[in-house]
């Protein structure tokens, strides 16, 4: 069985890892490369998008997979969309893989944004200096807010703003490390995306115990129709089973 794994991220890694000790399967991994020095799964890869949904289907018609599961950002609504009209064209089933959003706990002074630009508006009315952690797509949003600004992302964008400064870094990341961010820069809000999972959480342990207010962007809806998992365990399990359904 051979299986196209759509990711990028941690699960996606940890999913082509786990799958390839799986008896029968192999796995084609496939990656965005919209950041550097990416961390590459084992086995084989393919680097670049497909040309949209029409690509995508054009491309499992030229090499025929029996499953495809899509393991890539929360935050990736267009390739999810894309994933399921061409998996629909096609006949390919197709799962997707998400891990669980974030969700505050006692203490937390959370508050809510339906977008970057929503994000973008309130932050005046909560605080005077923002960091800024949803990454290098989305920051221009933020530009016109006339607040002194800190923006992490894993590569600088392209051109390079003059109204933020900058960290790049890649995560997981600590949480005395977090810390120490907001305290050095008397950061008084945060700017997350509910992306979930560990590898960046420590900021919100951070902004908790220094008592700093987040505003969350809400992850995008999942199309209608398909079918999800949160866990890699879960999503190994699908593929075993898709494994020994029967095939037209």
């Amino acid at each position: 069985m051979k299986v196209l794994l759509l990711g990028g991220t941690g699960e996606a890694r940890e999913l082509a890892g786990a799958l390839a000790g799986v008896p029968g399967v192999e796995v084609v991994s496939s990656l965005a490369g919209r950041t550097s020095d990416t961390r590459l799964p084992v086995g084989e890869v393919r680097v670049g998008g497909f040309g949209g949904a029409s690509g995508l289907a054009a491309w499992l018609r030229e090499h025929p997979v029996e499953a495809v599961v899509d393991a890539t950002h929360p935050f990736a609504a267009t390739m999810t969309a894309n994933a399921l009209t061409a998996t629909r064209e096609v006949g390919t089933p197709l799962v997707v893989l998400r891990r669980p959003g974030w969700t505050p706990a006692p203490g937390d002074n959370w508050h809510w944004a339906d977008s970057t630009s929503a994000a973008a508006n309130v932050l005046p009315q909560i605080g005077t200096r923002v960091f800024l952690t949803i990454g290098r797509q989305g920051l221009d949003a933020f530009a016109d807010t006339g607040l002194w600004t800190l923006a992490r992302c894993v590569d600088p964008p392209d051109p390079r703003p003059a109204w933020c400064e900058l960290i790049l870094a890649r995560g997981p990341f600590a949480l005395a490390d977090e810390q120490a961010i907001l305290r050095d820069h008397r950061i008084d809000v945060l700017v997350t995306k509910d992306s979930g999972g560990p590898a960046t959480a420590a900021k919100l342990a951070a902004t908790r115990e220094l008592g700093i207010p987040v505003v969350v962007i809400r992850r995008p809806p999942l199309p209608v129709g398909h079918e999800a998992v949160e866990t890699v365990e879960d999503a190994v399990q699908w593929v075993i089973r898709a494994s020994h359904s029967p095939r037209t």
